[in-house]
C-alpha cells in the first residue's frame, strides 16, 4: 500500500462560508448617531483551513465535521444581541474574526483564516494565520 500522498507536499486550501444575521451598538469617533442605536447587520463569514490532504483518504478535513463545527459557532451568532456574547467585545469585523478563530481552532486545528464581509456596506475583515503557529 503507497502512503506516499498526491499532493507532493503543496497544500490546499478548504472553505467553508456562512450568514448571520445580529444586531448590535457600537460607540465610536464617527458616525456615532447610527452606531450607537441598535442596529443590525448580514454577516457573510468563511473560515479556511489549509494543509496537505491525508494520503489515504484524500481529505484536508472530513467537511461533515467542517460543516459541524460551523453550525455550532453560527448557532452563537444568529439572531444575537452581539453586545451581550460573551468574550466578544466590541462587534467589530476584527473583533468576529477572532470569536470565531478561538471556537472553531480547538477542534479544527488547520484553520488558518476567517474571513467577516458585511457586502451591503462593503466591509470586510480577514484575519490570516499560519495553522500550529500563533
Amino acid at each position: 500500500m503507497n502512503t506516499a500522498s498526491p499532493f507532493d507536499g503543496t497544500r490546499c486550501e478548504l472553505s467553508q462560508r456562512f450568514f448571520f444575521d445580529a444586531a448590535h451598538t457600537l460607540h465610536r469617533a464617527l458616525e456615532t448617531e447610527g452606531s450607537r442605536r441598535i442596529h443590525g447587520h448580514t454577516y457573510e463569514a468563511e473560515i479556511t483551513i489549509t494543509g496537505v490532504p491525508d494520503a489515504a483518504t484524500g481529505m484536508l478535513a472530513d467537511l461533515g465535521l467542517v460543516r459541524q463545527e460551523v453550525a455550532r459557532v453560527r448557532e452563537l451568532l444568529d439572531h444575537r444581541f452581539l453586545d451581550e456574547i460573551p468574550d466578544l467585545g466590541p462587534a467589530t469585523l476584527e473583533n468576529l474574526c477572532n470569536f470565531i478563530r478561538r471556537h472553531l481552532q480547538p477542534t479544527l486545528p488547520l484553520l488558518s483564516a476567517v474571513t467577516i464581509e458585511r457586502r451591503a456596506s462593503g466591509d470586510k475583515c480577514v484575519l490570516r494565520w499560519r495553522p500550529g503557529r500563533d
